[in-house]
């Protein structure tokens, strides 16, 4: 398969995730983050290694749930955090830093090297978010700042690990176990901080299979899948197609204005995308996964 359509395959799921918004604010309950969260990651997890039949190793476990609990466990805990606390612009260019941490750990720990063409494309990806997405309003809270920087370095951290320990098994089987573990340990604290859900009508059902169904199993097999073939160096630009579908979707959808800054952003972060999908797969090889 060719490298342009691994990217397009790849950055298909955060256009998906960019959706998460319209979702989450137009058909799920209010109140109910975490849970929200749990129901989206246990059951695609549950979903997927039921279809793959494949149960990790016992020894895996430990590293399944560093990797679940980080690419999901705090990074959805963080996120909804910030999204609590701070402005939604402010939230996403703090989290729009998380090309830059990738590129440092992937330098680190999988012997990636920095080049310029790559970490121009983070920096001014900064910068195209923040004119895509910061208003006027955009204000700052201590606690909302370090949930932000906190869920970019989890999610930073969890996807150059995902490479790093990637065993050989499908992208589908990995995406499952991380799926599960990432929901178990988000389950007692959902159960322990938020009431019980109420009665769900059509709408919040709907909701929740799109964002689990496909906001959860499919985009991370897909995402995954992108760590394996590409590596996270030349995958982590991607992620700035989250707020540019967001911002996209709520002028489309919501009829939300877009100003000459954010049309400038939009092209910056287009750019950005195509600069920094150019980079070479780390040198780093995956484990070995034995019963």
């Amino acid at each position: 398969m060719s490298r342009s359509l691994d990217l397009a395959l790849t950055a298909s799921a955060p256009m998906i995730w960019g959706t998460s918004y319209l979702v989450t604010t137009n058909l799920l309950p209010d109140g109910y983050p975490l849970t929200a969260a749990v129901l989206r990651a246990l059951p695609a997890g549950l979903l997927l290694m039921l279809m793959t039949r494949s149960l990790p190793p016992v020894r895996w476990l430990g590293r399944l749930f560093v990797l679940g609990g980080l690419n999901f466990s705090v990074f959805w805990s963080a996120l909804f955090i910030a999204a609590y606390r701070l402005p939604g612009g402010v939230a996403a260019t703090l989290g729009a830093i998380q090309p830059l941490i990738v590129l440092y750990l992937s330098s680190l720990l999988l012997s990636t090297s920095l080049t310029a063409r790559n970490l121009t494309a983070a920096v001014a990806g900064i910068g195209g978010v923040a004119l895509l997405v910061l208003g006027p309003e955009a204000q700052l809270d201590g606690v909302g700042v370090v949930a932000a920087l906190v869920g970019a370095v989890a999610m930073a951290m969890g996807s150059v690990l995902t490479r790093r320990w990637q065993p050989p098994v499908s992208a589908l089987t990995f995406a499952g176990w991380q799926l599960t573990a990432g929901g178990v340990l988000l389950l007692p604290v959902a159960l322990f901080v938020e009431p019980a859900l109420p009665p769900l009508t059509l709408a919040h059902a709907a909701g929740f299979v799109w964002l689990g169904l496909v906001g959860g199993a499919l985009t991370y097999c897909l995402w995954f899948r992108g760590i394996a073939r590409l590596g996270p160096a030349a995958i982590t630009p991607l992620g700035f197609l989250s707020p540019l579908t967001a911002v996209l979707l709520g002028w489309v959808v919501l009829g939300q204005a877009l100003s000459p800054l954010q049309i400038l952003g939009a092209l910056i972060v287009m750019g950005c995308v195509a600069l920094g999908g150019g980079s070479g797969k780390p040198a780093q090889a995956p484990v070995s996964v034995k019963a």
